[in-house]
């Protein structure tokens, strides 16, 4: 129930977020002149601005992003030490580089969680708004330049829906596909399960591409070892969904608290400097096993809140990629030196 809690109605509160049918029914009323809308608003805040700043470094952004092996070579000083074979090094003893063919047709997925966690928000943004915004900004910057998206969306309740919209290029495709997030509305109750929407990718993405898992990860337990998988193959990013209210609870008396999945309701003294310090420490314990569930999976993690800039968590993520790129070249360099060094 942790990390699902929706206030009931109430004059200090936000209000409660509209039921599965009433969701359903606004997503049907969503057409083609609105999320042509959402697309122009975000281009002119959000795309324009980034596309500036990362233009240049959106196809490195990624390890392995858009590039098929050609051919394999000796090193000869000046080559990318990154790119060098370990395997072949050490056969033949003597450092050999992979060279390899620029792809154009790159495949970007989204992997949508649109279960009703993500419904939550104690500000003016909802977790489904940035979740929307941030594919939105992503699928666009990769479509200006040729590249194909395509997204799976789980409504939730330990179920995929129909909706897998194939990868494909082009604005109007990417219209299409905010058409079919915006229609897909949030399963009957019951918990989320990650792993078969994870496991739906994997059927799904059949060439090597870059995928993006776009959720709050409040799931039932099992879904760790799907994604450590996906991420042998693919070029595998988390985006995470956070809202300060899930990190830290407030002092607003005696409420009641709701499941924004199961309906499970629960009333409880926030009032209680007792009750606030167990939430925070659950919070913590929760952040903590994330981490460490990413970093088993080889999995880089990109978290967005609620009341932070998009762009400029976008910015940070990419800055932070390069940074560890670049010390991870630094120690390949030197391996190669000491190699050398002690080459008869």
């Amino acid at each position: 129930m942790f990390g699902r809690l929706r206030f009931k109605r109430r004059r200090d509160a936000a209000p409660e977020a509209p039921s599965g049918a009433g969701r359903a029914a606004a997503a049907a009323g969503v057409g083609a002149a609105r999320t042509e809308e959402l697309l122009r608003r975000l281009e002119w805040t959000v795309v324009r601005r980034l596309d500036g700043m990362l233009q240049g470094d959106y196809r490195t952004l990624f390890r392995g992003f858009g590039l098929d092996l050609a051919d394999l070579r000796e090193y000869q000083p000046g080559d990318d030490v990154r790119h060098i074979d370990w395997n072949v090094t050490a056969r033949l003893q003597v450092p050999h580089v992979r060279e390899f063919q620029e792809d154009r047709e790159v495949a970007a997925w989204f992997l949508l969680d649109l279960s009703g966690s993500v419904d939550f928000g104690s500000n003016d943004m909802r977790k489904r708004t940035l979740l929307t915004d941030f594919t939105t900004v992503m699928a666009r910057l990769l479509t200006r330049y040729g590249n194909r998206v395509g997204a799976v969306l789980d409504g939730g309740a330990g179920h995929v829906d129909a909706s897998v919209v194939p990868a494909r290029a082009g604005r109007r495709h990417l219209l299409h596909l905010l058409e079919r997030m915006h229609g897909t509305a949030a399963a009957s109750p019951g918990d989320t399960n990650l792993r078969v929407l994870l496991e739906r990718a994997r059927a799904v993405a059949k060439r090597r591409s870059v995928l993006f898992v776009v959720s709050d990860f409040i799931s039932t337990p099992g879904w760790e070892t799907s994604l450590g998988l996906l991420a042998r193959r693919h070029e595998v990013v988390a985006v995470r969904l956070v809202d300060p209210l899930e990190r830290t609870m407030p002092d607003l008396g005696l409420v009641v608290l709701q499941d924004a999945e199961t309906g499970e309701q629960m009333f409880v003294d926030t009032h209680d400097p007792a009750f606030r310090k167990r939430f925070a420490a659950a919070a913590e314990a929760r952040e903590t096993a994330l981490h460490q569930a990413f970093a088993r999976a080889g999995v880089e993690c990109l978290t967005l809140e609620t009341d932070a800039p998009l762009d400029l968590a976008l910015l940070n993520f990419s800055r932070r990629r390069r940074r560890q790129q670049g010390a991870g070249a630094g120690a390949i360099k030197a391996r190669v030196v000491l190699a050398g060094a002690g080459a008869p």
